[in-house]
């Protein structure tokens, strides 16, 4: 299983608190299994080593759950098994998601002393009662403290995590928290819209009438406030929901968009490696008990190039050249600067727009999409309209 590079996502499911809007696969209450989760994501790396170890990994990201929130010893030995396990480019970034109610000042050195090099804070908003509408168990000043906390540390790349759209927010509000954050100057800003997930509180308060709908339209100003007041500060929108200063892009986030191969560890996880798409269990105690378990059996039928053992894995897809070639168009479309019709032919030995040419006249007439400088991309209104482009492009089966 070759790649010329991969990146490598490691999942921390454990949480100190489950906010109510999230429906990520991370627990409250299970801190009596970090140790043998940790064990078992060492265990995982060592069923891959022999499989990638001649792979190049450029990026790694820990997220969550709150990966802050795990016990730095435990950190330290899944950095170890990493170092081990794979080969880490000289210049890997390796990024750490953070809640500022777990990243203390301690706790943010440690992380940085052991090679963590970009820190992603899930700061969320910076008025106060809005991050209680959320459930997060940080305040706005111990937002500031924890970028302050690792500044000191010596994170030169950090990113916020904000969400708009809340329930009766006013856009004065998130022009307030937009403004604190720009004054503040991370590197990167990630700015998603609430999504309301079935079965979530949050959800089931809305539904019930306890908590207002979110506006649509009223979202979609905050996003066009959003990207006016980031360009006149110097940020760069580079995917339809991240913004960076020049040179700050989230190099591990552009191979998910890049549609290139990136390999999941841990509960829940997910991969694309090899012509194949796949997930482990969700369950963090299974996942312990299934990859603990794991013994020299042969490969499963059809999947000769995955290392045996691999009884963790719930899902696992083969990836045809018809869904190939519509996430890479889906996914490139997602960045601002979109798609290279040059690249895709190199790629795929056919033309995005001969594949796509009843679906790209459309959308174009519409307004949502535009070829320029040899690439196909979003308009700004297609940005905002952008699952209705990406429907176009999905293949019938």
């Amino acid at each position: 299983m070759r790649s010329a590079r991969l990146a490598l996502y490691v999942h921390i499911p454990f949480c100190r608190a489950k906010c109510p809007y999230c429906d990520f696969n991370s627990y409250a209450g299970l801190e009596g299994l970090m140790a043998p989760y940790v064990d078992a994501l060492i265990t995982e790396m060592a069923l891959w080593r022999d499989t990638i170890r001649q792979t190049r990994v450029t990026t790694v990201f820990f997220g969550g759950g709150t990966p802050s929130f795990l016990p730095l010893a435990e950190t330290e030995r899944i950095f170890a098994a990493l170092r081990r396990s794979f080969r880490l480019a000289p210049h890997a970034e390796i990024t750490v998601e953070a809640n500022p109610g777990s990243a203390d000042s301690a706790r943010l050195d440690g992380l940085r002393r052991l090679g963590f090099n970009r820190l992603s804070l899930g700061v969320q908003s910076f008025q106060d009662d809005e991050l209680g509408l959320l459930g997060r168990i940080h305040s706005a000043a111990e937002a500031r403290e924890a970028y302050r906390a690792a500044r000191r540390a010596g994170f030169e790349n950090v990113n916020f995590d904000l969400i708009y759209g809340l329930p009766g927010q006013p856009l004065a509000a998130w022009q307030r928290t937009l403004a604190e954050a720009i004054a503040l100057r991370p590197e990167h800003l990630s700015l998603y819209a609430l999504a309301l997930e079935e079965g979530t509180p949050l959800a089931d308060d809305v539904a019930g009438g306890r908590l207002p709908a979110p506006d649509p339209d009223l979202a979609a100003d905050m996003y066009l406030r959003a990207g006016e007041a980031l360009a006149e500060a110097g940020y760069q929108q580079y995917e339809i929901s991240n913004w960076a200063l020049p040179s700050r892009r989230c190099r591990h986030n552009l191979v998910y968009w890049d549609n290139e191969a990136y390999l999941g560890l841990g509960a829940g996880a997910h991969s694309c490696l090899g012509g194949f798409r796949f997930a482990a269990v969700r369950d963090p105690a299974r996942y312990i008990r299934e990859v603990t378990a794991a013994s020299a059996e042969p490969p499963a039928e059809g999947l000769p190039a995955f290392p045996a053992g691999l009884r963790h894995l719930e899902t696992v897809e083969e990836v045809s050249q018809a869904r190939a070639i519509a996430e890479t168009a889906i996914l490139g479309l997602r960045l601002a600067e979109g798609v290279s019709l040059t690249a895709f032919r190199r790629r795929f030995g056919l033309s995005l727009l001969s594949a796509y040419g009843p679906a790209v006249a459309e959308l174009t007439a519409l307004g949502l999409l535009e070829r320029a400088n040899g690439r196909l991309r979003l308009t700004p209104r297609g940005r905002l309209l952008g699952n209705e482009a990406f429907v176009r492009f999905l293949p019938d089966k």
